[in-house]
């Protein structure tokens, strides 16, 4: 006998509008599973505020507490469910969903939309394809001489609808009542032979974009600044191995922010590491406790010290550093750069782009272009985030305290600060 869908992916909503609603998924386990359900749910604009799991390592049950990350958003949670469910391994039970649909490479679409600048336009446009469940994979935004901006944005859908004409004009129809008379046209084609593109970035943009090291000094993340200095302790992670025979006991206490507990979980599953029993907690002071036992897919604990201190210093530098942003000069022009490493699966972080450009939307800077591109370094793959600067004489961006305000009201706001 099957399962049905809401016996593998259960949501539970709060009694009170102010409560977490606590999402629920039982399905055969499989290594990096938590990583997939936490990038799902912080796609959604959501927040996780506790979390257990464990796991047999043939059966998994995870349970998730959940809240928006702000009051505006509009949760799809029956497409959320739907989307938990594609992430669940089916390869033993390919009868447990009603559809009978199995995990498949979404396609990729083109959604062109022409309209009249002004304040915002991007993050707008922005807000209703994430409500929409429509990813975004890259962007080309250019704005004429006469004030015109042609919006790229090459999408793929979670609802696995775009092919058809309902799905389509759907899309174009919400987009033309947000922007209203701003909007001129909007048109969804198939994108044919799409391929992320690649960023060339300067040598010295380059190295100033990547190169954050740590050292012993290192106190708190990036964007930090002013009075939370006095707040922020330094990432403390300890491994144990004498609790287990089995497995190797991970503790991490650090300060809270939006998509860590997704950080944490991206480096265990880009190093292969199981997670049996797990459980993210937070305290008063607005840190966090996770408590996690792991081993590697041999079925054994870790116990080389080289491997535990590699982990820890992967961990620690996704957790202070899981974004990097900097505003440089290009040219007679200002460029605002954001970056984030991507998963050895090729996921990059979800919801970058409606952050940033909900930051320039309450800085009331305005964006002239746009483009989203992959970087790669020695050691990993990054997405990068190109945001080229329209100059204000209220706000000029020559300015050094501008430049400061702009990263650090990003990073505030993608960190959820």
């Amino acid at each position: 006998m099957g399962l049905s869908s809401d016996e593998v992916v259960e949501i539970q909503f709060g009694k009170k509008p102010d409560e977490p609603c606590i999402v629920t998924v039982s399905c055969p386990d499989k290594t990096g599973l938590g990583c997939d359900l936490c990038q799902i749910i912080l796609e959604f604009g959501l927040c996780i505020t506790r979390g257990d799991v464990s796991t047999d390592a043939q059966w998994c049950f995870v349970v998730l507490w959940v809240v928006p990350s702000s009051p505006n958003i509009n949760i799809q949670w029956t497409s959320l469910k739907k989307r938990l469910l594609s992430a669940c391994p089916t390869f033993s039970i390919p009868f447990y969903l009603e559809t009978g649909s199995l995990p498949k490479t979404s396609q990729t679409y083109l959604l062109k939309l022409f309209s009249v600048d002004r304040k915002g336009l991007l993050h707008d446009v922005t807000h209703v394809l994430c409500e929409l469940d429509l990813c975004i994979q890259r962007v080309k935004v250019s704005t004429t001489p006469d004030e015109r901006v042609m919006d790229l944005f090459f999408i793929t859908d979670g609802m696995e609808l775009l092919h058809t004409v309902r799905r389509q004009d759907e899309i174009c129809h919400k987009l033309s009542s947000v922007l209203g008379d701003s909007c001129i046209s909007c048109e969804i084609e198939l994108a044919e032979s799409f391929q992320q593109g690649f960023s060339s970035l300067p040598p010295a943009v380059a190295t100033e974009l990547f190169s954050f090291e740590l050292s012993s000094s290192q106190t708190c993340p990036q964007g930090l600044l002013g009075s939370d200095l006095s707040k922020v302790k330094k990432v403390d992670i300890i491994t144990d191995n004498s609790l287990s025979p089995s497995h190797t006991l991970l503790q991490i206490h650090c300060v809270d922010q939006k998509g860590l507990l997704y950080d944490i979980l991206k480096t265990l599953k880009d190093f292969n590491i199981q997670i049996s029993y797990g459980r993210f907690m937070s305290d008063t002071n607005g840190y966090r406790e996770i408590d996690l036992f792991i081993q590697q897919t041999d079925g054994k604990k870790i116990v080389d010290p080289e491997k535990q201190d590699a982990l820890c210093s992967r961990l620690k530098l996704e957790m202070l550093h899981p974004l990097r942003v900097i505003v440089v000069s290009r040219g007679p022009d200002t460029e605002l750069l954001v970056a984030n490493s991507v998963e050895l699966c090729g996921k990059g972080r979800p919801r970058v782009f409606y952050d940033v450009t909900l930051a320039l939307k309450m800085l009331g800077i305005c964006i002239f272009s746009a483009e989203i591109g992959k970087h790669t370094t020695a050691d990993k793959q990054w997405e990068v985030y190109r945001f080229l600067l329209e100059e204000m004489r209220e706000l000029p961006l020559s300015n050094r305290r501008t430049r400061n305000q702009i990263v650090e009201r990003v990073m505030r706001t993608l960190m959820g600060w």
